[in-house]
């Protein structure tokens, strides 16, 4: 405690992550090697590791930099990929994913990251942390390599819902550039919707109407707009957020993993096609292992659940620990960065779409 003209700060409150171990194709191995590797990169941090204790604790005292620093949190249960999130809203009580979140509901956690079942996760996020008030669909925010200084842009919906009308759009545009903010550095990140064309005559109802409300929008939420734009725009420099539904992102995220990992095995084929190709790709080792990083989704790998009271980090299913440890890496950042009071304060202070917004203070240095 801090007395009265004591001038010494107040020591910051040590990171925490909770860990759902279970749930992950690869299942808890892949779960706490990745937590390793990042327990490693981050001494001063803590991880509160959910599922069978007695399974758990033979793993983590395998692994070297975690001892002392992982408390395990036992439950029985595992939500599986087949699993219907209704059916785990109502009997998933027991689950190392219902008890993940809510040590983040409890303020024991700042981030919960987990490698189950999408649609589970985020029906569960919502009735645990609820939404933020304001906010009508919570969104999935992804990082995508572009060709921004940064090396990503930020897009988002890409899978919470498919649906979305113009309102939540306009929502979206906000929450991104809150992210932005935080997981990118940028003070004034320039928001584009995706749509067919950048015509102002192109596109949904919704897009149309989605449009002519941004202005408005970035004035309050402290952003630039810079219109509609084309899938050839995602991995460009021509924005740094880019907003669409959730049916159409998360078509787009999948086809550009897709995407990378044909181009990873196409031109490991052709190295290793003729002699000649072999001592080229000799040759150029340094370039195809800097290319590999660039290109390999494992290395982005976390969604962010945003517009809810709480930080949730979607790690793929299918995650290795390179990818876990990539996802516990964000979780990290965002907790550090204080992300969900920002955010919270950033969607706190926008107005509904359409509604006046004079009298709102400007996105200034303080805010999300």
């Amino acid at each position: 405690m801090t007395h009265r003209g004591d001038t010494r700060a107040e020591p910051a409150a040590p990171v925490v992550i909770s860990v759902d171990a279970m749930g992950g194709d690869r299942g808890p191995v892949a779960v706490v090697t990745g937590l390793s590797y990042c327990a490693q990169a981050h001494p001063d941090v803590r991880f509160l590791l959910h599922g069978p204790k007695e399974e758990l604790d033979r793993l983590v005292a395998r692994r070297k930099g975690l001892a002392g620093r992982v408390e395990v949190r036992h439950a029985e249960g595992v939500v599986s990929m087949a699993d219907k999130p209704s059916q785990v809203m109502r009997n998933g009580q027991g689950t190392s994913m219902w008890s993940a979140i809510d040590a983040v509901r409890e303020g024991a956690a700042s981030v919960v990251v987990s490698c189950g079942n999408t649609g589970a996760l985020m029906l569960l996020s919502m009735m645990r942390l609820r939404k933020l008030e304001g906010v009508n669909r919570p969104a999935i925010a992804c990082f995508w390599p572009s060709r921004n200084p940064g090396g990503f842009n930020v897009m988002l919906d890409v899978g919470a819902d498919v649906r979305a009308d113009a309102a939540d759009l306009v929502q979206y545009a906000l929450m991104g550039a809150s992210y932005a903010r935080n997981g990118l550095g940028l003070a004034v990140p320039r928001v584009g919707l995706l749509n067919v064309g950048v015509e102002e005559n192109k596109g949904r109802p919704e897009l149309r109407a989605a449009h002519e409300l941004m202005p408005e929008a970035a004035r309050v939420g402290g952003f630039a707009y810079v219109g509609f734009v084309e899938g050839s725009d995602i991995p460009s420099a021509r924005c740094d957020v880019i907003v669409t539904d959730g049916f159409t992102g998360n078509v787009a995220l999948k086809t550009g993993e897709g995407t990378a990992t044909l181009i990873r095995e196409f031109l490991g084929e052709a190295f290793r096609a003729t002699p000649l190709s072999r001592i080229a790709a000799l040759l150029a080792l340094t370039s195809l292992k800097r290319l590999q990083r660039r290109i390999d989704p494992r290395r982005q790998n976390g969604g962010v659940f945003l517009g809810l009271n709480g930080t949730v980090v979607k790690s793929h299913g299918s995650a290795d620990a390179t990818g876990v440890a990539a996802a516990l890496e964000l979780a990290v950042r965002l907790a550090r960065s204080g992300f969900a009071e920002r955010l919270a304060a950033r969607v706190a202070s926008a107005p509904a779409p359409g509604e006046d917004a004079s009298g709102q203070e400007q996105a200034g240095g303080h805010d999300a």
